[in-house]
């Protein structure tokens, strides 16, 4: 019937999981205590933190799949310098993208505010890298073995 390799067992849920927790308090310390910025949505608060999670479970998906591309691996060995890698260019991506469609809390965008939001999403997918690296270093799966059937 179905069978789940171990490789994305015990090792990848937990770092998908815990990356997308800790991006998701820091995104919301950051925006929902420090700027108070969840307050100017226009519509259902719980919704917008639903959603935000959920954007927060691909964002680590996507992270954790970054994490694993051989570029990343060919220039770096390192698990949790190839996570905090994958993760400052995750944020810059993110940011670039969030820009580009004008999703903002503010109506008056500085440069200033560019800076600091570009710097903050960047540091946001750090922590989610480094959390994946360090996955990769702390949680132990065995290697499968080899001609075994089941």
């Amino acid at each position: 019937m179905f069978k789940f390799k171990m490789q994305y067992s015990v090792r990848f849920f937990i770092s998908w999981i815990t990356s997308a927790v800790l991006m998701y308090a820091a995104f919301y310390v950051w925006h929902g205590v420090f700027l108070n910025d969840l307050n100017r949505i226009s519509f259902s608060k719980i919704l917008f933190l639903v959603l935000a999670a959920l954007v927060y479970l691909v964002i680590s998906y996507v992270l954790y799949r970054l994490f694993e591309t051989k570029l990343l691996s060919k220039y770096i060995s390192s698990p949790v310098l190839k996570g905090a890698v994958g993760g400052v260019a995750l944020g810059f991506v993110i940011f670039a993208g969030v820009t580009v469609l004008g999703i903002s809390f503010t109506k008056h965008i500085t440069m200033e505010y560019l800076v600091v939001d570009c710097a903050w999403q960047m540091a946001e997918q750090l922590i989610g890298g480094i959390i994946i690296g360090l996955g990769r270093v702390f949680i132990f799966e065995p290697a499968p073995e080899i001609g075994h059937n089941d």
